[in-house]
């Protein structure tokens, strides 16, 4: 975990925030040099409370949601992993779980799961620490709910 990792690799990229907070956040993360999503990391700059702890991921709301999101959770892998290939044996099906588990509690009907991996300088992640997104769309809000797999960024998340 953390005292595995490079300390002077930058584990946020700060160039796909999606507001000035999230920025401020990411920048002090960067500087200080650790993983935010790392569990022993995790409260430092993390408001939301962790809604599932299982063996292999754990659940908390986005801190930042996506502009046109109703609910949009993170599960985040325990152990500081960035590709797939990474993954132990059942992480897989404990995520498919999870997902159902926040499924039912929150009566979600409709949604997607959403995972980047790999060098967040391409793929448009905020964070070098694998971690899923399962996003539901606000019917209420005009505007489409994105998820953006790029090194360019969409003009609305």
């Amino acid at each position: 975990m953390y005292a595995d990792l490079n300390k002077n690799k930058s584990f946020c990229n700060t160039g796909n925030a999606r507001n000035s907070e999230q920025l401020g956040v990411m920048k002090s993360i960067n500087k200080n040099g650790y993983c935010p999503f790392c569990p022993e990391n995790f409260t430092k700059n993390h408001k939301k409370p962790i809604i599932f702890d299982g063996k292999h991921w754990f659940v908390t709301e986005n801190q930042w949601p996506y502009s046109a999101a109703k609910y949009h959770f993170l599960a985040i892998t325990k152990n500081h992993i960035e590709n797939l290939t990474e993954l132990p044996k059942g992480a897989g099906n404990e995520l498919i779980d999870i997902c159902r588990y926040i499924e039912d509690k929150y009566g979600i009907n409709s949604g997607a799961i959403c995972m980047r991996f790999g060098d967040i300088e391409l793929n448009g992640a905020t964070v070098n620490h694998l971690h899923a997104h399962l996003l539901v769309p606000d019917p209420e809000n005009k505007d489409p709910l994105y998820f953006w797999i790029d090194k360019k960024k969409p003009s609305s998340v």
